[in-house]
């Protein structure tokens, strides 16, 4: 009877936490159906800025690769080709806005970043057949960006690209081949190719890292949950998705001390020459991380690969079942 009791009391504690919580929320102006949540309200922190007080970019500029004067070959950038049209985001402008709405190809699409994850992924932005632009909530899970889509104002896992809160929750947003690589090697991979510069140069200190050494840190920031006990929980590694499976998770130093690495039916390949945008003050003067390629063992297979550097404590936290391989 004491244990009903308390399982009882428990109960009614939590879910008036969680019904106060939802209430901030609302009261912030959120128009979010909360009455749709996929996670317990308890998981999501407030990141610090409010809603949109990291402010998207929606209405891109972009400039030839050989116009393009204020990178260095080391700078990280974010590749995407659709269709024959290549683009480079650079994360020294990411970093400060995390979310880039963007039409490539003729496809809406979402460039993410979330800096305290090291994730950069890139996301088909048509939901049910209409096309969205997405926006950033001010709010974590498991330190990793929740975005919101305009239409319903759903709340997004940035890492995972599913819906968490509001109308959309479970569903899945598709995401897209792209890769975090050297300007220069975006520059030889495309050189008719565009690269994303500031619509205002002076509204951000673009080129400069706000989270100095942040990815050599003894452990995240805005982080409560378990931690990986065989690897440390900075370090960087790979998660390789196929849209179907779970992932294959592998960590970067294994791939970095072969050159290449084969698992799962998948090669992974390492190249130096790529900056840490988390290292230094100055991005492009980060230490080496280098570049991941990833690509199927069998080249018939056609099946769409998607790769994610990110830290090892984030693909614990959302995929604890998956072995990182070392």
């Amino acid at each position: 009877m004491k244990r009903l009791l308390a399982t009882a009391f428990a109960f009614l504690f939590w879910g008036t936490i969680a019904h106060a919580q939802i209430e901030r929320w609302q009261r912030e102006g959120w128009k979010t159906d909360f009455d749709f949540m996929a996670v317990e309200p308890s998981e999501i922190f407030s990141g610090g800025p409010p809603k949109d007080g990291i402010p998207s970019i929606d209405n891109p500029n972009f400039v030839a690769v050989n116009e393009s004067d204020n990178l260095t070959d080391r700078d990280p950038v974010i590749g995407l080709d659709i269709n024959g049209d290549a683009r480079a985001y650079p994360l020294r402008i990411l970093i400060w806005h995390e979310i880039v709405n963007d039409v490539v190809g003729g496809k809406p699409v979402a460039i993410t970043y979330c800096p305290l994850c090291n994730s950069a992924i890139v996301f088909d932005a048509t939901i049910e057949g209409q096309a969205h632009t997405f926006g950033t909530t001010g709010k974590l899970r498991n330190s990793d960006l929740v975005m919101y889509d305009r239409v319903t104002e759903s709340w997004w896992q940035q890492f995972t690209g599913r819906a968490i809160a509001g109308v959309y929750t479970g569903i899945k947003l598709t995401s897209l081949p792209s890769r975090l690589e050297a300007w220069s090697d975006f520059k030889a991979r495309f050189p008719d190719g565009k690269v994303l510069v500031p619509n205002n140069p002076s509204m951000r200190s673009y080129g400069r890292n706000p989270y100095v050494n942040y990815d050599i840190a003894s452990r995240p920031f805005l982080f409560d949950g378990e931690l990986p006990t065989d690897i440390p929980a900075m370090a960087r590694v790979i998660v390789v998705r196929d849209g179907q499976s779970p992932p294959t998770i592998v960590a970067m130093d294994a791939v970095r001390e072969r050159g290449t690495y084969e698992v799962d039916g998948v090669v992974l390949s390492w190249k130096e020459g790529q900056a840490s945008a988390l290292h230094a003050e100055n991005i492009a003067e980060g230490r080496d991380v280098g570049t991941i390629t990833v690509q199927w063992a069998d080249e018939g297979n056609q099946t769409p690969l998607t790769q994610d550097v990110t830290f090892a404590f984030v693909a614990y936290a959302f995929h604890p079942e998956v072995a990182i391989q070392q």
